[in-house]
């Protein structure tokens, strides 16, 4: 889940010059938007009364003050470690785009990850969002602890970014043994964790940017937007944040859409074969999609097809695709995150079809270099604007827990190359990741019920690649009040890109509080 909703957005906006539902089984509910002021938990007083101070910013990926802007940000402070309040306190970055009208609330918004940048996808929801919601809402967006503009994990310098993105050092895990793969993991990783806690300036950083704490951090933030409720909505790993959030605090949940569900039973190595399948089939997708079109350099069926994408990866590995930088040629590693971020939207299909015929025919890596750089949020002079990249694992590894021995990993390992032959091996190993990363999760993996909550709308896509359609469908079936809305299309989310379907039933219950009907099916784009 590395390309997140803004950065893949952001490429259908840079290279880039029908809906039917099931008949209602009963009438939409009315859902209350508020209730009685919230509880300021024990001990975190000075916290919930601060008085958030907003002043023009605009559209970069920060919250640096400027004379005017469409946007307002501010800056919240919040206790590194909640177990001790009176301890050190770290920083939280927002940005809001105030509403076009006479504002309802806030809407709080997380563009997953983990690691993406709330800031980011407010600067974007304008054509994302429909125009009702963002004439109703104050869209607000944060920088999660150890993201961004927030206080900040760090681990690498520019340079050493972008070798480790390019796979410098690496062997592609297909050409290894078991027993090699698996030490070039640990190695990386202990590698990589020693690199945070040499950069990162805030003592203790690493230990506490758990989910936990962040949905903590949320509550704070909607006490000091005013607001007695929690309006939310989040795409992908912001799903896990907002569900996390409604089973710590049931009675403080409004209105919650929960886009492109994670599943938070699943172990670290489980939800990696979800999404090696995801993108197996997304590939195939993809790839009859492009034969049946003009300029497409793979032929010969889809099976033929996907083999043509796997040789080229092969190739890049050995032999890196010269592009317009002489330093920086395609290799395996950014063609294949190229491949699987493109993957996450089919509106960006064609790009990626004249990406690899570039490459695959003229031997020019330019365009797939270029898609890989934009979301991974590297810029033109070598710089990069967000720590997606590095703050993920950081994350992930407090959320899940290590699992299994070196038995079990070989034979998920092995599942995962039969599920997806051609990302599957390089989505190995993943319960052993966190091995060495030296700073110990303390949540297991377990259902989430949120009893109590108002309800909550969770939106699945059928054809996604990155949470599969079966985790929405878990998550909703987990959640005591859930409501389930499934979109028959490709790519990850639906919301701001399904059509009038899906954006009918967010908006609907996001401004007036009317619930879908359960089970409710849309297709189509229109």
């Amino acid at each position: 889940m590395r390309a997140g909703l803004a950065g893949v957005a952001a490429l259908v906006a840079c290279v880039l010059a029908a809906c039917g539902g099931v008949t209602p089984s009963s009438a939409p509910k009315a859902v209350a938007a508020s209730g009685s002021p919230a509880a300021v938990p024990a001990g975190l007083e000075q916290f919930y009364d601060q008085q958030l101070q907003w002043y023009p910013c605009d559209d970069g990926d920060d919250v640096e003050q400027t004379e005017d802007g469409t946007f307002l940000c501010a800056v919240a402070e919040v206790p590194l470690d909640y177990s001790d309040p009176a301890g050190q306190t770290i920083q939280i970055a927002l940005k809001k785009r105030p509403a076009t009208k006479e504002a309802v609330g806030a809407l709080f918004v997380n563009p997953g990850g983990p690691g993406g940048s709330g800031l980011t996808l407010v600067n974007s929801v304008d054509g994302h969002f429909s125009d009702d919601l963002i004439a109703a809402y104050d869209v607000i967006g944060f920088d999660p602890r150890g993201v961004g503009a927030s206080t900040a994990v760090d681990c690498l310098t520019d340079a050493e970014l972008d070798a480790d993105r390019s796979g410098q050092g690496q062997t592609p895990a297909a050409d290894l043994s078991a027993e090699q793969a698996q030490a070039q993991l640990v190695q990386h990783t202990a590698d990589y964790e020693a690199a945070c806690e040499q950069r990162t300036q805030t003592p203790g950083l690493l230990d506490h940017i758990d989910t936990v704490s962040a949905a903590r951090d949320l509550d704070v933030l909607r006490a000091l937007a005013g607001e007695e409720v929690l309006t939310y909505l989040g795409y992908s790993y912001g799903t896990y944040l907002g569900a996390t959030y409604a089973e710590l605090f049931p009675s403080n949940v409004g209105r919650m859409v929960l886009d492109g569900a994670i599943d938070p039973t699943l172990s670290a190595g489980e939800m990696s074969l979800g999404q090696a399948q995801g993108f197996e089939n997304a590939l195939r997708s993809f790839v009859e999609d492009c034969q049946a079109g003009n300029g497409c350099p793979l032929n010969g069926g889809v099976d033929n097809g996907v083999k043509q994408v796997r040789d080229f990866l092969q190739r890049a590995a050995t032999s890196p695709v010269p592009t317009s930088d002489p330093d920086r040629p395609l290799t395996y590693s950014l063609a294949e995150d190229a491949i699987i971020g493109v993957l996450y939207q089919d509106e960006s299909w064609s790009v990626l079809a004249e990406a690899l015929n570039q490459a695959m025919l003229q031997n020019d890596g330019s365009t797939m270099l270029y898609i890989a750089d934009l979301l991974a949020s590297r810029n033109t002079d070598g710089t990069y604007s967000g720590n997606g990249d590095e703050v993920i694992s950081a994350i992930n590894c407090l959320d899940y827990p290590v699992a299994g021995d070196p038995a079990s990993w070989q034979a998920e390992a092995e599942q995962l190359k039969q599920a997806s032959p051609t990302f599957g091996a390089d989505l190995a190993y993943s319960d052993l990741y966190c091995q060495t990363w030296g700073h110990a999760s303390t949540r297991e993996r377990a259902e989430i019920h949120a009893s109590g909550a108002a309800p909550i709308l969770v939106v699945g896509t059928t054809g996604d690649p990155a949470t599969p359609y079966q985790w929405s469908q878990a998550l909703a079936e987990q959640l005591d009040s859930a409501v389930l809305v499934s979109w028959e299309g490709n790519g990850h989310t639906a919301y701001g890109r399904a059509g009038s379907c899906v954006t009918a039933a967010v908006d609907a219950y996001l401004l007036a509080g009317t619930m879908p009907q359960d089970g409710l099916v849309c297709s189509g784009r229109e």
